[in-house]
Protein backbone atom coordinates (compact mmCIF):
# COMPACT_ATOMS: atom_id res chain seq x y z
CA UNK A 1 0.00 0.00 0.00
CA UNK A 2 2.85 2.40 0.80
CA UNK A 3 4.45 1.74 -2.59
CA UNK A 4 1.13 2.33 -4.35
CA UNK A 5 0.58 5.57 -2.43
CA UNK A 6 4.07 6.80 -3.36
CA UNK A 7 3.47 5.92 -7.02
CA UNK A 8 0.12 7.74 -7.04
CA UNK A 9 1.74 10.80 -5.48
CA UNK A 10 4.47 10.80 -8.15
CA UNK A 11 1.92 10.52 -10.95
CA UNK A 12 -0.08 13.38 -9.44
CA UNK A 13 3.05 15.54 -9.20
CA UNK A 14 3.99 14.76 -12.80
CA UNK A 15 0.54 15.59 -14.16
CA UNK A 16 0.39 18.82 -12.17
CA UNK A 17 3.74 20.08 -13.44
CA UNK A 18 4.35 23.24 -15.45
CA UNK A 19 2.65 21.98 -18.68
CA UNK A 20 -0.70 21.52 -16.89
CA UNK A 21 -0.35 24.79 -14.98
CA UNK A 22 0.41 26.68 -18.21
CA UNK A 23 -2.50 25.01 -20.04
CA UNK A 24 -5.00 25.77 -17.29
CA UNK A 25 -3.95 29.27 -16.30
CA UNK A 26 -3.12 30.10 -19.92
CA UNK A 27 -6.67 29.19 -20.97
CA UNK A 28 -8.09 31.35 -18.18
CA UNK A 29 -6.03 34.36 -19.28
CA UNK A 30 -6.57 33.79 -23.01
CA UNK A 31 -10.35 33.58 -22.69
CA UNK A 32 -10.37 36.59 -20.37
CA UNK A 33 -8.70 38.70 -23.07
CA UNK A 34 -10.72 37.28 -25.99
CA UNK A 35 -13.99 37.86 -24.14
CA UNK A 36 -13.03 41.40 -23.06
CA UNK A 37 -12.85 40.64 -19.35
CA UNK A 38 -16.27 39.12 -18.60
CA UNK A 39 -15.33 39.31 -14.90
CA UNK A 40 -16.31 42.98 -15.04
CA UNK A 41 -19.92 41.93 -15.66
CA UNK A 42 -20.22 39.95 -12.43
CA UNK A 43 -22.91 42.32 -11.11
CA UNK A 44 -25.12 41.70 -14.15
CA UNK A 45 -24.39 37.98 -13.90
CA UNK A 46 -25.47 37.83 -10.25
CA UNK A 47 -28.70 39.62 -11.10
CA UNK A 48 -29.41 37.14 -13.89
CA UNK A 49 -28.78 34.21 -11.56
CA UNK A 50 -31.86 35.12 -9.50
CA UNK A 51 -34.01 36.04 -12.53
CA UNK A 52 -36.28 33.40 -14.03
CA UNK A 53 -36.36 32.94 -17.79
CA UNK A 54 -40.08 32.27 -18.31
CA UNK A 55 -41.09 29.81 -21.05
CA UNK A 56 -37.47 28.87 -21.75
CA UNK A 57 -36.25 25.38 -22.59
CA UNK A 58 -34.69 23.46 -19.72
CA UNK A 59 -35.30 21.22 -16.72
CA UNK A 60 -34.52 23.57 -13.81
CA UNK A 61 -34.25 27.32 -13.24
CA UNK A 62 -30.97 29.17 -13.75
CA UNK A 63 -30.67 29.63 -9.99
CA UNK A 64 -31.30 25.93 -9.36
CA UNK A 65 -28.63 25.01 -11.93
CA UNK A 66 -26.21 27.46 -10.32
CA UNK A 67 -27.03 26.17 -6.82
CA UNK A 68 -26.40 22.59 -7.94
CA UNK A 69 -23.11 23.60 -9.54
CA UNK A 70 -22.13 25.54 -6.41
CA UNK A 71 -23.12 22.57 -4.27
CA UNK A 72 -20.69 20.46 -6.24
CA UNK A 73 -17.90 23.05 -6.09
CA UNK A 74 -18.24 24.55 -2.60
CA UNK A 75 -16.92 21.56 -0.70
CA UNK A 76 -13.86 20.39 1.16
CA UNK A 77 -11.72 22.12 -1.47
CA UNK A 78 -12.76 25.45 0.06
CA UNK A 79 -11.68 24.40 3.54
CA UNK A 80 -9.38 21.38 3.71
CA UNK A 81 -8.22 21.89 0.11
CA UNK A 82 -7.02 25.45 0.74
CA UNK A 83 -5.34 24.33 3.96
CA UNK A 84 -3.60 21.50 2.12
CA UNK A 85 -2.36 23.99 -0.48
CA UNK A 86 -0.97 26.23 2.28
CA UNK A 87 0.64 23.28 4.09
CA UNK A 88 2.34 22.00 0.92
CA UNK A 89 2.98 25.22 -0.98
CA UNK A 90 3.14 27.88 1.71
CA UNK A 91 1.07 31.07 2.06
CA UNK A 92 1.77 31.95 -1.58
CA UNK A 93 -0.54 29.12 -2.63
CA UNK A 94 -3.49 31.25 -1.46
CA UNK A 95 -2.54 33.92 -4.00
CA UNK A 96 -2.39 31.44 -6.88
CA UNK A 97 -5.65 29.85 -5.77
CA UNK A 98 -7.30 33.28 -5.83
CA UNK A 99 -5.79 34.18 -9.22
CA UNK A 100 -7.12 30.89 -10.60
CA UNK A 101 -10.58 31.97 -9.47
CA UNK A 102 -10.45 35.50 -10.87
CA UNK A 103 -9.27 34.48 -14.34
CA UNK A 104 -11.18 31.19 -14.13
CA UNK A 105 -14.46 33.10 -14.34
CA UNK A 106 -13.84 33.55 -18.07
CA UNK A 107 -13.30 29.83 -18.53
CA UNK A 108 -16.42 28.98 -16.51
CA UNK A 109 -18.34 31.46 -18.71
CA UNK A 110 -17.04 29.69 -21.82
CA UNK A 111 -17.97 26.25 -20.50
CA UNK A 112 -21.50 27.33 -19.66
CA UNK A 113 -22.00 28.88 -23.09
CA UNK A 114 -20.87 25.75 -24.94
CA UNK A 115 -23.01 23.56 -22.69
CA UNK A 116 -26.22 25.33 -23.73
CA UNK A 117 -25.10 25.88 -27.34
CA UNK A 118 -24.55 22.16 -27.97
CA UNK A 119 -27.04 20.54 -25.59
CA UNK A 120 -29.51 17.89 -26.75
CA UNK A 121 -32.92 16.61 -25.64
CA UNK A 122 -33.56 13.03 -24.57
CA UNK A 123 -36.55 10.93 -25.57
CA UNK A 124 -38.24 11.71 -22.24
CA UNK A 125 -37.73 15.47 -22.65
CA UNK A 126 -34.67 16.04 -20.43
CA UNK A 127 -31.78 18.29 -21.45
CA UNK A 128 -28.28 16.83 -21.67
CA UNK A 129 -25.11 18.78 -22.28
CA UNK A 130 -21.55 19.41 -21.25
CA UNK A 131 -18.07 19.13 -22.77
CA UNK A 132 -18.79 15.69 -24.26
CA UNK A 133 -21.52 17.19 -26.48
CA UNK A 134 -19.40 20.25 -27.31
CA UNK A 135 -16.55 17.94 -28.34
CA UNK A 136 -18.82 15.72 -30.41
CA UNK A 137 -21.16 18.27 -32.00
CA UNK A 138 -18.84 21.27 -32.10
CA UNK A 139 -15.48 19.70 -32.91
CA UNK A 140 -16.68 16.34 -34.28
CA UNK A 141 -14.17 14.68 -31.98
CA UNK A 142 -16.20 11.76 -30.67
CA UNK A 143 -13.13 10.02 -29.24
CA UNK A 144 -12.28 13.03 -27.07
CA UNK A 145 -15.90 13.24 -25.97
CA UNK A 146 -15.83 9.60 -24.91
CA UNK A 147 -12.57 10.15 -23.00
CA UNK A 148 -14.04 13.11 -21.16
CA UNK A 149 -17.15 11.15 -20.21
CA UNK A 150 -15.04 8.22 -18.97
CA UNK A 151 -12.81 10.51 -16.91
CA UNK A 152 -15.88 12.28 -15.48
CA UNK A 153 -17.55 9.03 -14.48
CA UNK A 154 -14.34 7.99 -12.71
CA UNK A 155 -13.58 11.42 -11.20
CA UNK A 156 -17.03 11.54 -9.63
CA UNK A 157 -15.91 8.79 -7.27
CA UNK A 158 -12.90 10.89 -6.21
CA UNK A 159 -13.48 14.64 -6.13
CA UNK A 160 -17.22 14.26 -5.76
CA UNK A 161 -17.57 11.30 -3.45
CA UNK A 162 -14.80 9.58 -1.49
CA UNK A 163 -12.87 12.81 -0.76
CA UNK A 164 -16.02 14.44 0.59
CA UNK A 165 -17.20 11.40 2.57
CA UNK A 166 -13.71 10.95 4.04
CA UNK A 167 -13.57 14.58 5.17
CA UNK A 168 -16.96 14.31 6.89
CA UNK A 169 -16.23 11.06 8.72
CA UNK A 170 -12.71 12.08 9.75
CA UNK A 171 -13.84 15.46 11.09
CA UNK A 172 -16.74 14.04 13.09
CA UNK A 173 -14.48 11.32 14.46
CA UNK A 174 -11.72 13.70 15.56
CA UNK A 175 -14.05 16.41 16.86
CA UNK A 176 -16.87 14.44 18.45
CA UNK A 177 -15.50 10.90 18.68
CA UNK A 178 -18.12 9.46 16.34
CA UNK A 179 -17.32 6.17 14.64
CA UNK A 180 -16.32 6.64 10.99
CA UNK A 181 -18.28 3.49 10.16
CA UNK A 182 -21.46 4.83 11.75
CA UNK A 183 -21.00 8.20 10.04
CA UNK A 184 -20.47 6.40 6.75
CA UNK A 185 -23.72 4.44 7.11
CA UNK A 186 -25.78 7.55 7.98
CA UNK A 187 -24.20 9.59 5.19
CA UNK A 188 -24.85 6.82 2.66
CA UNK A 189 -28.52 6.67 3.60
CA UNK A 190 -28.91 10.46 3.32
CA UNK A 191 -27.32 10.52 -0.13
CA UNK A 192 -29.56 7.66 -1.21
CA UNK A 193 -32.69 9.52 -0.10
CA UNK A 194 -31.84 12.56 -2.23
CA UNK A 195 -30.33 11.31 -5.49
CA UNK A 196 -33.11 8.83 -6.25
CA UNK A 197 -35.23 11.87 -7.22
CA UNK A 198 -32.82 12.92 -9.99
CA UNK A 199 -31.77 16.44 -10.97
CA UNK A 200 -34.96 18.10 -9.73
CA UNK A 201 -34.63 16.54 -6.29
CA UNK A 202 -30.94 17.34 -6.11
CA UNK A 203 -31.51 20.94 -7.27
CA UNK A 204 -34.28 21.49 -4.70
CA UNK A 205 -32.06 20.34 -1.83
CA UNK A 206 -29.09 22.33 -3.12
CA UNK A 207 -31.15 25.50 -3.68
CA UNK A 208 -32.18 25.40 -0.03
CA UNK A 209 -28.86 24.24 1.42
CA UNK A 210 -26.22 26.22 -0.51
CA UNK A 211 -27.20 29.82 0.45
CA UNK A 212 -27.62 28.93 4.14
CA UNK A 213 -24.42 26.92 4.47
CA UNK A 214 -22.32 29.49 2.59
CA UNK A 215 -23.66 32.41 4.64
CA UNK A 216 -23.03 30.57 7.93
CA UNK A 217 -19.45 29.74 6.95
CA UNK A 218 -18.65 33.22 5.60
CA UNK A 219 -19.94 34.89 8.77
CA UNK A 220 -17.79 32.54 10.83
CA UNK A 221 -14.72 33.47 8.80
CA UNK A 222 -15.41 37.17 9.35
CA UNK A 223 -15.57 36.59 13.12
CA UNK A 224 -12.16 34.87 13.10
CA UNK A 225 -10.70 37.59 10.88
CA UNK A 226 -12.04 40.12 13.37
CA UNK A 227 -10.07 38.40 16.13
CA UNK A 228 -6.96 38.42 13.90
CA UNK A 229 -7.54 41.99 12.72
CA UNK A 230 -4.15 43.33 13.75
CA UNK A 231 -2.40 40.59 11.76
CA UNK A 232 -4.31 40.98 8.46
CA UNK A 233 -1.84 43.43 6.90
CA UNK A 234 1.11 41.15 7.58
CA UNK A 235 -0.90 38.16 6.34
CA UNK A 236 -1.72 39.82 3.02
CA UNK A 237 1.92 40.83 2.56
CA UNK A 238 3.04 37.28 3.29
CA UNK A 239 0.53 35.76 0.83
CA UNK A 240 1.61 38.04 -2.03
CA UNK A 241 5.36 38.06 -1.36
CA UNK A 242 5.69 34.29 -0.88
CA UNK A 243 3.79 33.69 -4.14
CA UNK A 244 6.86 35.01 -5.97
CA UNK A 245 9.57 34.49 -3.37
CA UNK A 246 9.33 31.27 -1.38
CA UNK A 247 11.88 32.49 1.17
CA UNK A 248 9.44 35.18 2.23
CA UNK A 249 7.24 32.52 3.83
CA UNK A 250 9.89 31.55 6.36
CA UNK A 251 9.02 29.73 9.60
CA UNK A 252 7.43 26.33 9.16
CA UNK A 253 7.37 26.73 5.37
CA UNK A 254 11.09 26.29 4.82
CA UNK A 255 11.55 23.99 1.82
CA UNK A 256 8.59 25.26 -0.20
CA UNK A 257 9.25 26.78 -3.63
CA UNK A 258 7.45 29.15 -5.95
CA UNK A 259 6.63 26.17 -8.18
CA UNK A 260 5.10 24.35 -5.22
CA UNK A 261 3.05 27.42 -4.26
CA UNK A 262 1.89 27.79 -7.85
CA UNK A 263 1.21 24.09 -8.37
CA UNK A 264 -0.74 23.47 -5.18
CA UNK A 265 -2.54 26.82 -5.34
CA UNK A 266 -3.75 26.23 -8.89
CA UNK A 267 -4.50 22.54 -8.30
CA UNK A 268 -6.58 23.30 -5.22
CA UNK A 269 -8.15 26.27 -7.01
CA UNK A 270 -9.30 23.94 -9.78
CA UNK A 271 -10.42 21.37 -7.21
CA UNK A 272 -12.46 24.07 -5.52
CA UNK A 273 -14.03 26.11 -8.35
CA UNK A 274 -13.73 23.50 -11.14
CA UNK A 275 -13.15 26.20 -13.79
CA UNK A 276 -11.77 24.35 -16.79
CA UNK A 277 -12.67 20.98 -15.32
CA UNK A 278 -15.86 20.66 -17.36
CA UNK A 279 -18.13 19.46 -14.58
CA UNK A 280 -20.39 22.48 -13.96
CA UNK A 281 -21.43 22.76 -17.64
CA UNK A 282 -23.15 19.39 -17.30
CA UNK A 283 -25.79 20.87 -15.01
CA UNK A 284 -25.70 24.28 -16.74
CA UNK A 285 -27.07 22.52 -19.83
CA UNK A 286 -30.24 21.67 -17.89
CA UNK A 287 -30.99 25.32 -17.08
CA UNK A 288 -34.05 27.17 -18.38
CA UNK A 289 -32.46 30.01 -20.34
CA UNK A 290 -33.29 32.18 -23.36
CA UNK A 291 -29.87 31.93 -24.95
CA UNK A 292 -26.43 30.45 -24.22
CA UNK A 293 -24.88 33.75 -23.07
CA UNK A 294 -27.34 34.32 -20.23
CA UNK A 295 -26.49 30.94 -18.71
CA UNK A 296 -22.79 31.53 -19.39
CA UNK A 297 -22.90 34.68 -17.26
CA UNK A 298 -24.78 32.86 -14.51
CA UNK A 299 -22.26 30.01 -14.59
CA UNK A 300 -19.35 32.44 -14.19
CA UNK A 301 -20.73 33.58 -10.82
CA UNK A 302 -20.14 30.08 -9.47
CA UNK A 303 -16.37 30.64 -9.64
CA UNK A 304 -16.77 34.12 -8.18
CA UNK A 305 -18.61 32.89 -5.08
CA UNK A 306 -16.54 29.75 -4.69
CA UNK A 307 -13.00 31.04 -5.03
CA UNK A 308 -12.94 34.84 -5.21
CA UNK A 309 -15.04 34.96 -2.03
CA UNK A 310 -15.10 31.70 -0.03
CA UNK A 311 -11.60 30.35 -0.80
CA UNK A 312 -10.06 33.79 -0.33
CA UNK A 313 -11.69 34.11 3.10
CA UNK A 314 -10.51 30.62 4.08
CA UNK A 315 -6.96 31.35 2.96
CA UNK A 316 -6.88 34.64 4.86
CA UNK A 317 -8.24 32.95 7.99
CA UNK A 318 -5.54 30.26 7.81
CA UNK A 319 -2.59 32.57 7.12
CA UNK A 320 -3.66 35.20 9.66
CA UNK A 321 -4.02 32.44 12.26
CA UNK A 322 -0.49 31.23 11.48
CA UNK A 323 0.86 34.78 11.81
CA UNK A 324 -1.06 35.36 15.03
CA UNK A 325 -0.17 31.96 16.51
CA UNK A 326 3.27 30.82 15.25
CA UNK A 327 2.97 27.60 17.26
CA UNK A 328 0.21 26.27 14.95
CA UNK A 329 1.19 23.12 13.05
CA UNK A 330 1.16 24.26 9.41
CA UNK A 331 2.54 21.05 7.88
CA UNK A 332 -0.77 19.17 7.64
CA UNK A 333 -3.84 20.63 5.94
CA UNK A 334 -6.53 19.11 8.16
CA UNK A 335 -4.60 19.89 11.35
CA UNK A 336 -4.01 23.47 10.19
CA UNK A 337 -7.70 24.02 9.52
CA UNK A 338 -8.74 22.60 12.87
CA UNK A 339 -6.13 24.63 14.76
CA UNK A 340 -7.18 27.89 13.06
CA UNK A 341 -10.86 27.45 13.88
CA UNK A 342 -10.12 26.15 17.39
CA UNK A 343 -8.76 29.62 18.23
CA UNK A 344 -12.42 30.68 18.37
CA UNK A 345 -13.59 28.68 21.43
CA UNK A 346 -16.75 26.58 21.06
CA UNK A 347 -18.09 28.47 18.05
CA UNK A 348 -15.02 27.88 15.84
CA UNK A 349 -15.16 24.05 15.87
CA UNK A 350 -18.93 24.23 15.29
CA UNK A 351 -18.48 26.50 12.25
CA UNK A 352 -15.84 24.14 10.85
CA UNK A 353 -17.92 21.04 11.51
CA UNK A 354 -21.12 22.41 10.01
CA UNK A 355 -19.20 23.92 7.09
CA UNK A 356 -17.38 20.74 6.11
CA UNK A 357 -20.38 18.45 6.65
CA UNK A 358 -22.84 20.56 4.64
CA UNK A 359 -20.32 21.54 1.95
CA UNK A 360 -19.14 17.98 1.47
CA UNK A 361 -22.65 16.49 1.52
CA UNK A 362 -23.90 18.92 -1.13
CA UNK A 363 -20.81 18.20 -3.26
CA UNK A 364 -21.64 14.50 -3.24
CA UNK A 365 -25.15 15.32 -4.48
CA UNK A 366 -23.93 17.54 -7.31
CA UNK A 367 -21.30 15.07 -8.51
CA UNK A 368 -23.75 12.19 -8.50
CA UNK A 369 -25.58 14.08 -11.26
CA UNK A 370 -22.36 14.74 -13.21
CA UNK A 371 -21.30 11.10 -13.08
CA UNK A 372 -24.70 9.79 -14.13
CA UNK A 373 -24.90 12.15 -17.12
CA UNK A 374 -21.43 11.04 -18.23
CA UNK A 375 -22.49 7.41 -18.05
CA UNK A 376 -25.71 8.22 -19.89
CA UNK A 377 -23.66 9.79 -22.69
CA UNK A 378 -21.49 6.68 -22.96
CA UNK A 379 -24.54 4.47 -23.47
CA UNK A 380 -25.44 6.53 -26.54
CA UNK A 381 -28.90 6.34 -28.02
CA UNK A 382 -29.80 3.09 -26.28
CA UNK A 383 -32.40 4.64 -23.98
CA UNK A 384 -33.49 1.55 -22.05
CA UNK A 385 -29.97 0.17 -21.72
CA UNK A 386 -28.78 3.57 -20.59
CA UNK A 387 -31.29 3.70 -17.75
CA UNK A 388 -30.14 0.28 -16.51
CA UNK A 389 -26.45 1.26 -16.67
CA UNK A 390 -27.15 4.55 -14.89
CA UNK A 391 -29.02 2.67 -12.15
CA UNK A 392 -26.00 0.39 -11.66
CA UNK A 393 -23.65 3.37 -11.61
CA UNK A 394 -25.87 5.10 -9.05
CA UNK A 395 -25.74 2.04 -6.78
CA UNK A 396 -21.94 1.93 -7.02
CA UNK A 397 -21.74 5.67 -6.33
CA UNK A 398 -23.86 5.32 -3.20
CA UNK A 399 -21.72 2.39 -2.02
CA UNK A 400 -18.58 4.48 -2.57
CA UNK A 401 -19.88 7.03 -0.06
CA UNK A 402 -19.46 4.45 2.68
CA UNK A 403 -16.11 3.21 1.35
CA UNK A 404 -14.77 6.77 1.20
CA UNK A 405 -15.69 7.30 4.83
CA UNK A 406 -13.00 4.84 5.96
CA UNK A 407 -10.26 5.38 3.31
CA UNK A 408 -6.82 6.97 3.62
CA UNK A 409 -7.16 10.70 2.96
CA UNK A 410 -3.75 11.29 1.33
CA UNK A 411 -4.29 8.61 -1.31
CA UNK A 412 -7.80 9.90 -2.04
CA UNK A 413 -6.60 13.49 -2.57
CA UNK A 414 -3.84 12.44 -4.99
CA UNK A 415 -6.22 10.22 -6.97
CA UNK A 416 -8.67 13.12 -7.16
CA UNK A 417 -5.96 15.45 -8.50
CA UNK A 418 -5.11 12.93 -11.25
CA UNK A 419 -8.74 12.47 -12.25
CA UNK A 420 -9.25 16.26 -12.30
CA UNK A 421 -6.38 16.75 -14.72
CA UNK A 422 -7.58 13.98 -17.03
CA UNK A 423 -11.02 15.64 -17.17
CA UNK A 424 -9.65 19.13 -17.68
CA UNK A 425 -7.44 18.39 -20.70
CA UNK A 426 -10.17 17.46 -23.25
CA UNK A 427 -12.45 20.18 -21.86
CA UNK A 428 -9.77 22.86 -22.27
CA UNK A 429 -9.14 21.63 -25.81
CA UNK A 430 -12.85 22.14 -26.57
CA UNK A 431 -12.81 25.66 -25.10
CA UNK A 432 -9.70 26.73 -27.01
CA UNK A 433 -10.70 25.25 -30.38
CA UNK A 434 -14.27 26.53 -30.06
CA UNK A 435 -13.25 29.95 -28.75
CA UNK A 436 -14.38 31.49 -32.05
CA UNK A 437 -17.90 30.16 -31.47
CA UNK A 438 -17.84 31.50 -27.91
CA UNK A 439 -16.81 34.96 -29.13
CA UNK A 440 -19.46 34.91 -31.89
CA UNK A 441 -22.27 34.05 -29.44
CA UNK A 442 -20.99 36.65 -26.97
CA UNK A 443 -20.94 39.32 -29.66
CA UNK A 444 -24.46 38.44 -30.81
CA UNK A 445 -26.14 38.55 -27.41
CA UNK A 446 -23.88 40.44 -24.98
CA UNK A 447 -21.79 42.97 -26.87
CA UNK A 448 -24.70 43.86 -29.20
CA UNK A 449 -26.96 44.25 -26.14
CA UNK A 450 -29.46 41.56 -27.17
CA UNK A 451 -29.24 39.59 -23.97
CA UNK A 452 -33.02 39.35 -23.59
CA UNK A 453 -33.58 37.76 -27.00
CA UNK A 454 -34.47 34.09 -27.39
CA UNK A 455 -32.15 31.77 -29.24
CA UNK A 456 -33.53 30.49 -32.52
CA UNK A 457 -31.69 27.18 -32.22
CA UNK A 458 -33.65 24.16 -30.98
CA UNK A 459 -31.77 21.36 -29.21
CA UNK A 460 -31.84 18.20 -31.34
CA UNK A 461 -33.53 15.10 -29.89
CA UNK A 462 -31.44 11.98 -29.30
Amino acid sequence: MNSAAILIEKVSSAIWGWPMIILLLGTHIYMTIRLRFPQLRVGKAIKLSVTKDANSHGDVSQFAALATALAATIGTGNIVGVATAVALGGPGAVFWCWITGVFGMATKYSEGLLAVKYRVKTQDGRMLGGPMFALERGLHAKWLAVLFAVFTAIAAFGIGNTVQANSISLLLNQTYGLSQTVVGIILTLLVLLVIVFGVKGISRVCSALVPVMALFYVLGCFVILGLNWSYLGESLRLIVSSAFNARAAGGGFVGTTVLMACRFGIARGLFSNESGLGSAPIVAAAAQTRNPVRQALVSSTGTFWDTVVVCALTGLVLVSSIVAHPDIDCTQGAALTKAAFDKLPHIGPLILSVGIVTFAFSTILGWSYYGERAVEYLTGRHFKTGRIVVAIYRALFIAAVFIGSVMSLSVVWNLADIANALMAIPNLIAILLLSGVIVQETRQYLWNKRLDEDSEEEPPTL
